[in-house]
């Protein structure tokens, strides 16, 4: 039995609040069906003829008749966005970057989120440990599609081992079974040295190539490890050998499958080739970017944003002083970026800075994991210009904060300098020059 869902509120003059649904009443049902949770409600509120049954504060039910366009809201708001609990993860996995966190931070930051419905919302890769066949049933009657599957192995003790989790043995089985009801999968490998590569990753690019063509992309990205990993399962990073050799060989599987599928299907994150200090490859070869909060072909897409918006512009001769803070994998990226803007903007002075992680290790070079203190003490005392460029993905959304609740006003206040934040290339050139 599930949570019961209570309306939070309800939009003034919404076809609900015509009806007289109220604030603190419950929904019940949409057309007989169960409500109890975004999907149900989202899937049944598409028909155009509706019968909700609702529950009074008093407790009384009632009917409520209600017609509208196929995709029309009727205004009901909840509690939560899912209308129920997130579901939490119940795995521990041996690279789990939650678990290289340090003490003592704030309690959202430990939430492990596993959330299937989330996955076809927002994206986010998910393990189906938490799912049963019951939900895998409700998945593919209400075809919720695609969906994003973090898969590290096919090999059902090996993903039991990353996993810790006996039941996470069978994710080839439940991805094959949403492939015969029509879901579409993307898959995500976090690839672990001496653990899940070479013979391992094989294997599991084999098992996944059967699920084509539902199967859309393959991501391979490498273990993020940080300095906080005492206690946990010991786990190397891969040296610049290593990458040269994992990218050769994902690339030769890649153009395997494009001669058999027409598609790519497998791709190395980023972070592979700027370890191994190897060229990108262009935008082609991304197609349509299936993986890119997998940090796969992030630079290729940034590049043609920052080209996209540059596109016509006259020369100008504005002149001022900015200033980027960036992570070391990003940084010769962000350098070409400038130097393109220069070209027209040629009296904007831009000063690129390489942020240290001190707080997670200097072995993280990610923008997205850059600090507030490690933004602050890094660029105190340099010249920073009218204003400073930061990271949009290193910003969570509780109030601007970074990861280790520094806020953008706290960089404001202590570097002197206003803050702009972008989130792609297309706001990255329009912070420089606007």
């Amino acid at each position: 039995m599930f949570d019961l869902v209570k309306i939070k509120s309800v939009t003034k003059g919404s076809l609900a609040d015509k009806k007289g649904i109220r604030q603190g009443e419950t929904l019940i049902q949409i057309n007989s069906h169960p409500i109890r949770d975004v999907l149900d409600y989202r899937f049944f509120l598409c028909e155009k003829s509706l019968v909700l049954e609702i529950q009074s504060l008093e407790g009384d039910l009632r009917e409520v008749k209600i017609k509208k366009g196929e995709y029309d809201d009727i205004g009901l708001e909840f509690d939560t966005f899912l209308m129920d609990k997130q579901e939490s993860c119940r795995n521990k996995c041996i690279f789990c970057f939650i678990d290289q966190n340090p003490h003592s931070m704030r309690e959202s930051i430990y939430f492990k989120d596993d959330d299937t419905r989330l996955a076809f919302l927002f994206g986010n890769y998910v393990t189906l440990t938490n799912v049963d066949d019951k939900e895998l049933d409700r998945l593919i009657s209400m075809h919720i599609s695609p969906i994003n599957v973090s898969v590290q192995a096919t090999n059902p003790e090996l993903r039991q081992m990353m996993l810790n989790n006996r039941f996470a043995g069978k994710i080839l089985d439940q991805m094959e079974r949403l492939k015969n009801g029509g879901i579409d999968l993307n898959a995500q490998i976090v690839l672990c040295k001496g653990v899940n590569d070479k013979k391992e990753l094989e294997r599991t690019l084999l098992d996944l190539e059967r699920l084509t063509p539902n199967l859309k992309s393959i991501s391979v990205v490498p273990v993020g490890l940080t300095k906080h990993r005492r206690g946990l399962y010991p786990l190397e990073p891969f040296t610049a050998e290593d990458c040269e050799e994992i990218i050769d060989y994902l690339e030769k599987m890649g153009e395997n499958y494009l001669e058999k599928y027409k598609t790519r299907l497998v791709y190395p994150s980023d972070e592979f080739y700027i370890k191994a200090g190897r060229k990108l490859p262009e935008s082609e070869f991304y197609e349509d970017f299936l993986q890119l909060e997998n940090g796969v072909g992030m630079v290729a897409s940034f590049i043609d944003e920052v080209d996209f918006y540059l596109e016509g512009m006259e020369e100008n001769p504005l002149k001022k002083t900015v200033s980027i803070a960036t992570g070391y994998a990003s940084f010769d990226t962000i350098r070409q970026a400038v130097e393109k803007i220069n070209k027209i903007w040629y009296n904007i002075d831009c000063k690129v800075y390489p942020i240290r992680n001190d707080f997670y290790g200097e072995s993280v070079t990610v923008s997205g994991l850059l600090t507030g203190q490690d933004i602050i003490n890094q660029l105190r005392g340099k010249v920073l210009g009218d204003l400073l460029l930061l990271p949009g993905n290193a910003l969570r959304y509780e109030d601007n904060k970074f990861l280790d609740d520094v806020t953008l006003s706290d960089v404001e206040r202590e570097l002197g300098v206003k803050t702009v934040v972008t989130s792609d290339g297309g706001s990255f050139v329009e912070g420089i020059i606007s």
